[in-house]
């Protein structure tokens, strides 16, 4: 298996998060978008039960840092079910969608 380079920057992270009602999804987006190499950050709602709140988390950027993300949203109760889509490289590519995938 090859190693990651440190000089391949990361610039797209899609996250399927877990989180308790607190704190509210626009406090977490301002904490994650402070952290270094953030552009920009969407949060939205993907479900809700009595204590927690499911969110897709869409964090892009120059250099993302998945270890800080992830400190970051432990530090405000949250986990991290699964990394959804990584984009990597020099430009961001966007997901192409095929004929038989349209709905």
């Amino acid at each position: 298996m090859v190693t990651p380079s440190r000089t391949v920057r990361i610039r797209r992270l899609v996250l399927d998060v877990l989180k308790p009602h607190q704190p509210r999804i626009d406090v977490l987006a301002s904490a994650i978008a402070e952290l270094p190499g953030v552009v920009s950050v969407n949060i939205f709602r993907t479900e809700t039960d009595s204590s927690t709140e499911g969110i897709n988390v869409t964090i892009e950027g120059d250099n993302l840092v998945f270890d800080e993300i992830q400190e970051t949203l432990r530090d405000y109760g949250s986990s991290i079910h699964s990394v959804d889509e990584a984009v990597a490289g020099e430009k961001i590519i966007e997901p192409v969608q095929l004929p038989d995938e349209e709905k």
